[in-house]
């Protein structure tokens, strides 16, 4: 059985669980969860180090796995009692179900080889006896896989999930907030019974304990039953926003709308789609046998406009810990940044500008670290909505994926079209592009000292590790240094370059500038209130 010891951390001699996923929306809200009731976690993920940043990071093993490496998996998997299958392919491409079905036959045949005592799966809940959309076709086939792989196993089966940050939730809401009045397809009529995320996680923790002969699905929702059309006025009426005017029209097909969320949401057309095609389905659950081995808490289940205000609140206070783009989509780049003088892989194009400012490298990193979502990029503010929307229009994320967090930044992070890769608290931040683009791209940010030191974004040696702990943290001069590198791929890529080379002085050389003055005006409120004290 799970327990913690005196200071609340799980016990050397508790379930240890593994969960793979871990960088998505449900998987990185999961593992806190799991925690607090007890478990050991080792996290499963393809690249640790994007787990960097999470306050959890240092109370949990790390195992590095693709869940489609047979080898890898079954090695990631020793000595697990339980282990979460929270991984998918959604928005992937058109062979996603293939990529999910090879996925799923792996992971099920590395627990069994393993010796995993259950295996637990969140999947999609869906109508019995009906042509399925390809996701939730796809999402049935993965459960039943894990139902045969020979290892007991707990597939849990929802409709749309209300909590801050899901892609669901985030469709709803944009929709809802930017269309006063809509054209919709007929499906928003039909029925669905969402569940709010907390009722997600309690499921999921709590199938962890199951007795080794149950090995079936579930199916869990919340306890109201809405239409589409149903969540979306509610949803206005709690945001305070008038009744909206929906029209349903037979003519919106899911691909037309999938390409119409995507403009007006921040959710690309790549997954939009999936999810709009399940919604042709009434999603109701057909059993609650759940209760009977997970309890339903003593106030009942979330309902919906409780969800929603929940969610509402966590996106207000910035408190939001996972979002749908939080994953890692497969397909996007992920290289590492080219480094000098080892790396031989052809072009590396740069442009770097260094700039003088009169402010501390305190006041300068808290402009740095809040750059994007609401706040810009101090630069030439249409240039970089007119790319943003060229980029949705080729199914890439635009500028709508906004940040989580204003004012504080970890590895992983998603800012707008970028990824952050690397970030050093006041030396370096550096930015890695997830748009639609013929190469790879970088924009690094960097504080350096006056002389020069430090342009890598390391410390010096016999420096101390955190350049806050520097005297110099607070005092004026500090250099701003800003590199924007691409890696082309092909002659497509040689020409993206030369098209937008002409531009950079405008958006790069502005960009310089402005966060040059936004630090030297922190700085001058800074020192503002010590001057009138004394």
């Amino acid at each position: 059985m799970p327990g913690t010891d005196d200071g609340g951390r799980p016990r050397p001699d508790a379930p240890l669980v593994a969960v793979t996923g871990v960088t998505g929306y449900v998987g990185g809200r999961l593992v806190p969860e799991l925690l607090t009731a007890g478990y050991r976690v080792r996290a499963v993920a393809r690249h640790p180090d994007r787990l960097r940043g999470h306050p959890w990071r240092d109370q949990i093993e790390v195992a590095e796995a693709d869940v489609s490496d047979l080898e890898a998996t079954r090695k990631a998997l020793t000595g697990v009692q339980v282990a979460y299958y929270l991984v998918h392919s959604l928005g992937s491409g058109r062979k996603f179900e293939a990529t999910d079905r090879h996925a799923a036959l792996v992971f099920g045949q590395a627990a069994r080889e393993a010796g995993v005592e259950r295996i637990i799966y969140l999947g999609g809940l869906y109508p019995e006896g009906e042509d399925l959309s390809p996701h939730l076709a796809s999402r049935r086939e993965v459960g039943e896989i894990l139902l045969a792989s020979g290892v007991p196993t707990t597939v849990l089966r929802a409709a749309v999930i209300l909590g801050s940050g899901s892609a669901s939730f985030e469709m709803m809401r944009y929709l809802t907030e930017r269309l006063p009045a809509m054209t919709v397809p007929r499906w928003v009529r039909n029925r669905i019974q969402p569940i709010a995320i907390r009722d997600v996680l309690r499921y999921l923790v709590g199938s962890a304990s199951m007795p080794h002969e149950v090995s079936r699905s579930f199916d869990i929702g919340g306890p109201e039953v809405l239409t589409y059309e149903q969540m979306m006025q509610r949803y206005a009426a709690i945001a305070g926003l008038p009744r909206r005017v929906i029209v349903p029209v037979p003519v919106l097909t899911p691909r037309l709308s999938s390409h119409w969320v995507g403009l007006v949401t921040p959710v690309p057309a790549g997954l939009a789609k999936p999810l709009v095609a399940s919604l042709v389905h009434e999603v109701v659950c057909d059993e609650h046998d759940i209760a009977d081995l997970v309890p339903d808490p003593p106030e009942g289940l979330v309902g919906f406009d409780r969800a929603v205000r929940l969610a509402l609140q966590r996106v207000q206070d910035s408190a939001v810990s996972t979002r749908w783009s939080s994953a890692a989509v497969r397909g996007a780049p992920s290289d590492p940044l080219p480094s000098d003088p080892d790396w031989a892989g052809g072009y590396l194009y740069a442009d770097e500008r260094r700039t003088e400012v009169d402010a501390s490298p305190a006041a300068l990193w808290r402009v740095i670290e809040s750059v994007g979502g609401t706040r810009g990029w101090y630069s030439w503010g249409l240039a970089w909505r007119v790319r943003g929307l060229m980029d949705r229009v080729v199914g890439g994320p635009g500028l709508r994926r906004g940040r989580s967090n204003q004012d504080r930044l970890v590895v992983d992070d998603v800012i707008d079209w970028w990824r952050v890769e690397e970030v050093q608290p006041g030396r370096l931040l550096r930015l890695r592009a997830e748009m639609r683009l013929p190469g790879l791209a970088w924009l690094e940010l960097r504080i350096e000292d006056v002389d020069g030191a430090d342009g890598s974004g390391e410390p010096d040696e016999g420096s101390p590790t955190d350049p806050r702990d520097d005297e110099r943290w607070t005092r004026p001069p500090t250099v701003f240094a800003q590199r924007a590198l691409f890696q082309p791929h092909g002659l497509a890529g040689q020409l993206y370059w030369a098209s937008v080379t002409p531009f950079h002085g405008i958006i790069f050389g502005s960009m310089q500038r402005n966060v040059a003055q936004a630090a030297e005006r922190a700085e001058r409120a800074r020192r503002t209130p010590a001057v009138a004290s004394r």
